[in-house]
């Protein structure tokens, strides 16, 4: 599963919570490759992942987007991202 983490510069946040995601991947015995993204840049990648993880606040950038985008609110938080990789576990 392909998962693109965005965040307003593609560089802060959005590599945190590619970490997050890695680790709560590797512990659910998931097959991620996870990049990041900034906002401005994500709508036009999102289409080539299978899963678009970011804030609520940057969520109304990537409408029209044919792949799920799910928000997080605390992105170090990894019970919060496994209830959210659980929906897409085979």
């Amino acid at each position: 599963m392909n998962i693109l983490c965005v965040c307003g510069n593609g560089i802060g946040t959005s590599v945190l919570l590619k970490v997050n995601v890695e680790q709560v991947a590797s512990d659910m015995n998931m097959d991620v490759t996870v990049t990041t993204s900034d906002a401005g840049s994500a709508k036009g990648t999102a289409n080539m992942n299978d899963l678009v993880l970011t804030s609520p606040q940057l969520a109304a950038e990537l409408e029209g987007v044919d792949v799920p985008v799910e928000t997080i609110e605390n992105f170090m938080d990894p019970d919060e991202v496994k209830k959210i990789l659980e929906k897409y576990a085979d």
